[in-house]
């Protein structure tokens, strides 16, 4: 919900190591004002069948920066129970899931009126992020 005085958010996820996108990834956002505001929790949603999260709370008024906390570990972890694939399970990480990242935080600038998706591409191993459209 962008208006000229707040800016807005949303995201989705799409899992690399597979194609596909990434169903039922808990995602936390957080505002601050200022570069040494507090952060305000605001609430969260989880990524749909699209690998979407089409309900993230609106940013409060005065935002300046952004925090997407996305879990992973959950995801990656059911995945391996439900689809028993092929690759290699640990590699060299030492984890014992398999998992080398189990969260991925992203912090962003926002400006008023504004409207900011950030997409997350994402493997057991690595992940990239950009600003999209």
């Amino acid at each position: 919900m962008s208006t000229s005085t707040t800016a807005s958010v949303s995201t989705h996820i799409l899992d690399t190591s597979v194609g596909r996108p990434a169903e039922g990834v808990a995602v936390q956002l957080a505002a601050r004002s200022g570069p040494l505001g507090e952060w305000q929790p605001l609430g969260g949603s989880a990524t749909d069948a699209d690998g979407r999260c089409k309900d993230l709370p609106a940013l409060p008024e005065g935002t300046t920066h952004v925090r997407l906390d996305f879990a992973v570990e959950p995801y990656f972890e059911k995945k391996q129970a439900d689809a028993q694939q092929d690759a290699p399970a640990n590699r060299d990480s030492g984890a014992t899931t398999g998992v080398f990242f189990p969260e991925v935080a992203i912090t962003f600038a926002v400006k008023p009126g504004e409207h900011y998706h950030v997409p997350l591409l994402l493997n057991p191993f690595g992940y990239s992020v950009y600003r999209g459209s």
